[in-house]
């Protein structure tokens, strides 16, 4: 197996990086302040996983599971629907109840992980 990510999903991770760099990223930061933990599997949940960490108290996105004791909240998607959510082509609430997206942890934490928080794709 590659070692690089044959994920749609990757390429948002690594804008993801670049944009909580950024002043915008910042203030997300302090405005959200919770750590979520995303699992994305190439097409069936809970199957070869890449798992992904979105730090907003630190502002910073890591490969691997987290490490800092638990996350405030973890989903898991399949590729193609992380991608729609995160893109704002699928509302999260909607992901939620087909079962496209699983939560773990805090939900009042959950309902704060929204398209918002992404960059909005760089039109090419």
């Amino acid at each position: 197996m590659a070692s690089s990510s044959e994920l749609k999903s990757a390429a948002l991770m690594d804008q993801m990086k670049l944009h909580l760099a950024s002043d915008a990223g910042k203030d997300l930061v302090k405005k959200i302040g919770l750590v979520y933990q995303i699992n994305i599997a190439p097409k069936k949940i809970g199957f070869n996983e890449e798992i992904y960490v979105v730090d907003l108290k630190k502002g910073e996105v890591t490969k691997g599971p987290y490490e800092g004791g638990k996350p405030d909240a973890t989903f898991s998607f399949t590729d193609q629907d992380f991608f729609k959510v995160a893109t704002g082509k699928m509302n999260p609430q909607i992901a939620f109840m087909r079962g496209a997206m699983k939560v773990k942890g805090s939900l009042s934490a959950a309902q704060k992980f929204t398209p918002d928080i992404f960059p909005k794709p760089s039109k090419m």
